[in-house]
């Protein structure tokens, strides 16, 4: 007989996450996430596996679908980890820009513009 089997499909999801089946955070499938600089010291398996993928890409970022087919793991036990390693500070996601949104006065002038056209 050999050794224990080595399937990294034989831990559950649930086992992987800690028993959690939501992310703490809104990370989706489509985010993209890059590598922040952190300790990486007391991680998991699963979690240095991810960070791992950064190595190669020198400062590129991932969305979390690509980790998820590297990985070959379930997209919801990705988007958990993904999450922590985002609550731990070494993954980052880019924040949207505030769109800048015109004065209330110059919106005033051009509603009454347009009412003058009528």
């Amino acid at each position: 007989m050999t050794g224990p089997r080595q399937d990294p499909d034989l831990i559950r999801p649930y086992v992987r996450t800690g028993g959690r089946t939501r992310p703490g955070q809104d990370v989706r499938l489509e985010s993209l996430v890059f590598a922040a600089t952190g300790t990486v010291q007391g991680l998991g398996p699963d979690a240095r596996r991810v960070l791992a993928l950064f190595a190669p890409s020198q400062g590129g970022g991932l969305a979390v679908a690509d980790i998820t087919a590297a990985l070959a793991l379930p997209p919801s036990a990705t988007r958990i980890l993904v999450a922590d390693l985002m609550d731990q500070g070494l993954l980052t996601a880019p924040t949207a820009a505030e769109p800048e949104r015109p004065a209330a006065s110059l919106m005033e002038r051009v509603l009454d513009g347009l009412r003058a056209l009528a």
